[in-house]
């Protein structure tokens, strides 16, 4: 560009005017080559490291030449020439200062992103073992809990399932011997064949007449313990009523079916009732007892055990994505924290360049840089500025040399 210009001047003023030009007349030839190095086709990975570690370099040289070369045109008209000279070099000095420092602290930058890569990739590791570990050993550890938890004291469910599974065989036995008495007796009510719905609904309703059954004995159980003669003769009552009709409707039919013989010669009724007694007092003793008092808390919704026996639910160890979740809630909080630090670390080495650029500006322009190289962190950077913005930065007049 100078050389067009210079070019297009009379032939007379060419020769000092190359002269006058020559302190900045191969500044843009410089910086055309300096551009002319990134824009050269080149693998991909080679570009970054040029533009990573270079490009800012690279424009804090081509500033510091540009300011440099036309210092040398105010030199004549400053005044203290010596001081400005040493404050140039200064700046040169702070510039090769903040390069190397700002190689460092790129290098600083990729071993705090590797660092917590690898700390990212840790919890994610230990997240998957941990899920793998549980999924491994959830049975083991599901048989071992319950295997745990039936041996020691609290809500008997063995006992409650054994209770569950005989009512239900009991209802399908008394079922299956009032179907045809049923299915007869809905026909000639509602006059048609279809008696499909009739055995599901007997048998739900047998059923429940099992288990209120079991319920009655462990009322009666209860009202002796309490000691109450009213209340134990009115649960008496009922239990009398309860025998009587499971006797006629059950159990009779069951000894038809099962004993013919005892119906064409013997007291069928006798034999029902003996049969209720010694189904009843079995049962009641191997598992009647301790499954029908959780039967009836379940259907009262009532706490099963008191609260003190629940202390071996207290005492389970806690769940390993818990323990990562804290894991990882302190990292988090440790990152908030240290994100001040990884602010510096991403912006003072690009400062540093920055601030040494302009301090050749101010050089040039008011005889005295406006920052002190290099910067510990960004708080001093701001109160740097805050501090040059409120002085006059105008030069003082000095002793000319």
């Amino acid at each position: 560009m100078i050389d067009r210009i210079i070019g297009k001047l009379p032939e007379a003023w060419r020769g000092p005017a190359e002269l006058l030009a020559a302190p900045i007349a191969w500044v843009p030839v410089l910086q055309q080559t300096l551009i002319s190095f990134f824009f050269d086709p080149q693998p991909g990975w080679m570009a970054a490291l040029k533009y990573v570690f270079l490009l800012f370099p690279v424009l804090l040289g081509v500033v510091a030449v540009w300011c440099t070369g036309l210092s040398v045109y105010t030199m004549p008209f400053r005044s203290g020439r010596t001081r400005f000279v040493s404050l140039v070099l200064l700046a040169w000095w702070d510039a090769a200062l903040s390069v190397w420092l700002y190689w460092v602290g790129m290098v600083r930058v990729a071993a705090v992103a590797v660092g917590w890569a690898l700390g990212i990739a840790r919890i994610v590791m230990r997240l998957a073992m941990g899920s793998f570990r549980e999924i491994v050993g959830t049975p083991f550890a599901m048989s071992s809990m319950l295997m745990r938890s039936y041996f020691k004291p609290g809500v008997p469910w063995l006992g409650f399932v054994m209770l569950m599974v005989w009512g239900a065989l009991e209802a399908a036995v008394f079922t299956f011997t009032l179907e045809p008495r049923v299915t007869t007796l809905v026909s000639d009510l509602s006059g048609s064949d279809e008696t499909r719905f009739a055995v599901p609904i007997l048998y739900g309703f047998v059923l429940a007449l099992v288990l209120a059954s079991f319920a009655c004995v462990q009322a009666l159980i209860n009202a002796v313990r309490t000691k109450d003669p009213r209340h134990i003769a009115q649960i008496i009552g009922i239990q009398v009523f309860t025998v009587f009709f499971e006797v006629m409707f059950f159990y009779r039919g069951l000894v038809e079916v099962t004993m013919p013989w005892m119906a064409n010669n013997g007291p069928v009724i006798a034999t029902a009732a003996v049969a209720w007694f010694g189904v009843r007092g079995l049962t009641w003793f191997l598992f009647g007892q301790y499954g029908t008092p959780p039967m009836l808390a379940i259907i009262a919704r009532r706490p099963l055990t008191e609260p003190e026996t629940t202390y071996a639910t207290a005492m389970r160890p806690e769940p390993f994505w818990r323990l990562a979740m804290d894991d990882f809630r302190r990292d988090l909080d440790w990152l908030h924290i240290k994100s001040d630090e990884m602010l510096e670390l991403l912006a003072l080495p690009v400062v540093h360049l920055l601030g040494a650029a302009l301090n050749f500006a101010m050089i040039l322009t008011a005889s005295r840089p406006v920052f002190n190289l290099p910067f510990r962190s960004l708080k001093e950077v701001t109160e740097s500025r805050d501090m040059e913005t409120t002085m006059h930065l105008e030069p003082r007049k000095q002793v000319g040399l």
